[in-house]
């Protein structure tokens, strides 16, 4: 049969919609050399700008098209005069593009930072640390209103007891039986929303309000008993908005890396809850936002944050 093309379908106008475009995964390593004691500070960032493109798409009008080799240089220029906190820095480079080129309206900048240990508490040795990587993300709006989101991914936990997962319903294809005693583990992966009139405040120290941030989630997960990762997922969640004011949401991403007892039965041996075969896949994954009562349930700052409901 072939196909016609109706009245309504020649009439409607193809038009640009929402778009971005910018630098991403910018690689950045900074050694601070003010004494003889070094710095180092290990980031990968990415800088997308909104604004009006639309000549750019539609005619190939390059006029206001930032390239993103600019972008890129510009984050290495930046960094000369120091880095300070991620969350700083992407300010930094948010206000720079917003207030250097007039049709750029906002924008969106992300980073990464990974961790380095000192060798022997040696001046200017370091080797990885692999224990988490720390995220940030900065969203300016059309109205030049800052938006901020810390964060944190790849924080493996485990404890080898204190854990139940009881009371579930059974149907005819549950082979899973009910513990009592059993192993909890999951790599965090978290994301913190700011208040933005905090922001507006200024005087956030994020560097201080990270390592607080991480060390409540470490001593929720370690010191409450746990009957579901939903459960300690929540307690988290509630100590961290409990213990500051300045963030109004936090949302995780939790897989349940799973650890099943191994039946040692053929070898004549028991198994006291001693021995586990580790699953990598496939696993449970359990994600919420654990948030203020009033706070508006949706954020435009998650738009571009996939993996988290």
């Amino acid at each position: 049969m072939t196909s016609t093309t109706t009245e309504a379908n020649v009439s409607t106008k193809i038009v640009l919609g929402k778009n971005q475009y910018g630098k991403a995964e910018v690689r950045l390593v900074k050694i601070t050399r003010d004494t003889e004691r070094h710095e180092i500070q290990d980031l990968n960032v990415t800088s997308q700008l909104h604004g009006d493109f639309t000549k750019a798409h539609i005619e190939g009008d390059n006029g206001r098209v930032v390239p993103t080799d600019t972008q890129k240089n510009t984050v290495y220029g930046l960094a000369r005069d120091g880095v300070g906190s991620v969350e700083s820095f992407l300010v930094r480079l948010g206000e720079h593009f917003t207030s250097e080129f007039e049709w750029i309206t906002g924008g969106r900048w992300a980073a990464e930072q990974y961790f380095w240990d000192r060798i022997n508490d040696h001046d200017h040795a370091f080797s990885t640390n692999k224990s988490e990587v720390r995220t940030a993300v900065l969203e300016i709006s059309e109205n030049g209103e800052k938006n901020i989101v810390g964060g944190l991914s790849g924080l493996t936990v485990l404890k080898s007891t204190g854990s139940e997962f009881v009371g579930f319903p059974v149907d005819r294809y549950t082979t899973l039986k009910e513990a009592t005693d059993r192993i909890l583990a999951t790599d965090v992966t978290a994301r913190w929303r700011y208040n933005t009139e905090a922001i507006k405040a200024g005087g956030i120290d994020f560097d201080a309000l990270y390592t607080s941030v991480r060390g409540h989630l470490l001593e929720q997960f370690a010191n409450n008993h746990s009957y579901a990762l939903q459960q300690t997922m929540f307690e988290m969640g509630r100590a961290v908005l409990e213990a500051h004011p300045e963030i109004d949401e936090i949302k995780f991403s939790l897989p349940n890396k799973h650890h099943f007892l191994v039946d040692l039965d053929a070898f004549g041996q028991d198994n006291p809850n001693e021995v586990f075969f580790a699953a990598d896949r496939p696993y449970g994954l359990i994600e919420a936002t654990i948030t203020r009562e009033g706070v508006a349930a949706t954020h435009p700052i998650w738009e571009n944050t996939p993996g988290f409901c």
